[in-house]
């Protein structure tokens, strides 16, 4: 390893793979605390955030997953258009900003009785319905960031004039997950070229972009280094990250993973310290702060996190049910004590408000004011309430 991979600037290909395997663990986070005040300050932010599970019909069938449902199982659902708005109107009421669209993989493809489902709402498919879920979260006053698996770029692009910003998880690249007996053998729309694909796809046309890696599904710390390094390759060539998730797999009871015992939280901090040292200075690091321990908040920020992602007055995390959203004023006040600064946010980071061609005209205006709108009146984290669902 060179004598600068630790350095003001990200490291070469070859000490990124090194650092993943450095004895001296507190070094590592040192100096991915002093890029991230470099960087970001002691500002640390979030995004207030209504989450809505638009299907939990999914084709994949990953084995740590505790969402997917099959149509007619316990608990399969899927919004119908008056939840949804009455979802939106909620959050807005309660000063969120963010409509989450998350849903299964290529249900479509998979269930007729979820084609019908769409049918009987009046939509040919399900990225109609996304079109037509993100153009109700816009009139409610929400933004939409739309997560919704695998998208072909013909579907990104219809979701690119009313989604500011769009995500997907590439959890890893590790093909030795998608072996037999691995987490992702029963999920085809997890192979990693396919999801590169679409983040490559994603820069391609101009849209900033949210993903992550998953931590404690069984790979290497080398195969956490190489997963970061493919997504800078990709904000390298296209300048399109906004922020990588560095998140945590939490074992859920009855699913085939749930004797697994995950990723520690001091081995998080070591992957959430890596990635801010590999990352470019303008990649937000997140780390949620539901699935750690609540008083890990801290932790997070001191080992290079400089968000916290999605926190929801109202909504569950449908992902990790069993892990409640901390309350933003006990966030803000941990963080105060440790010098820090808890600030709302957008769906889409500041930083691309500037960069030419990646806010559609349709809602360059919305997001202006928006934006400055949150800069007059944002309240003190501490007040905002807290009214889950």
């Amino acid at each position: 390893m060179s004598a600068t991979a630790l350095g003001e600037r990200p490291p070469e290909d070859a000490d990124a793979l090194a650092l993943s395997e450095l004895p001296d663990r507190a070094r590592l986070r040192a100096a991915a605390r002093e890029r991230r005040l470099g960087a970001w300050g002691t500002t640390v932010t979030f995004s207030p955030k209504v989450f809505l599970p638009i299907t939990n019909l999914c084709r994949d069938r990953c084995s740590y997953c505790t969402f997917r449902r099959d149509p007619g199982a316990p608990g399969a659902h899927t919004m119908a258009p008056e939840e949804i708005t009455d979802v939106l109107a909620r959050g807005h009421a309660l000063g969120c900003t963010e409509a989450l669209l998350c849903l299964g993989d290529r249900p479509e493809t998979a269930f007729p009785a979820y084609r019908r489902t769409l049918a009987g709402f009046g939509q040919q498919s399900t990225v109609d319905y996304l079109v037509w879920a993100s153009q109700a979260a816009l009139a409610a006053g929400l933004f939409p960031h739309t997560n919704a698996g695998l998208l072909s770029s013909d579907e990104l692009l219809r979701l690119r004039p009313s989604n500011p910003s769009l995500g997907l998880m590439l959890e890893s690249t590790s093909e030795r997950l998608c072996e037999a007996g691995m987490p992702h053998h029963r999920a085809p729309d997890k192979r990693p070229a396919r999801r590169l694909a679409m983040i490559e796809d994603a820069g391609k046309l101009r849209i900033p972009f949210s993903t992550g890696i998953l931590c404690g599904l069984g790979e290497t710390p080398r195969e956490r280094a190489e997963a970061l390094l493919a997504i800078r390759r990709l904000h390298c060539a296209y300048g399109h990250i906004q922020e990588v998730i560095v998140q945590p797999f939490r074992p859920h009871p009855g699913t085939p993973m749930q004797a697994v015992p995950g990723i520690t939280d001091q081995a998080l901090l070591d992957v959430i310290a890596l990635a801010r040292v590999v990352l470019p200075d303008d990649v937000s690091v997140q780390s949620p702060p539901n699935l750690v321990d609540p008083e890990s908040v801290v932790a997070l920020v001191d080992a290079g996190a400089n968000d916290l992602g999605g926190i929801s007055p109202l909504t569950p995390d449908f992902i990790n049910p069993r892990h409640p959203w901390p309350h933003t004023g006990t966030l803000a006040a941990a963080l105060a004590r440790a010098g820090a600064t808890l600030r709302p946010r957008l769906p889409i980071y500041d930083a691309f408000l500037a960069r030419p061609g990646f806010v559609d005209p349709a809602l360059q205006a919305s997001i202006t004011h928006a934006r400055r709108r949150m800069d007059e009146t944002a309240r003190p984290a501490a007040a905002q309430p807290e009214v889950h669902a």
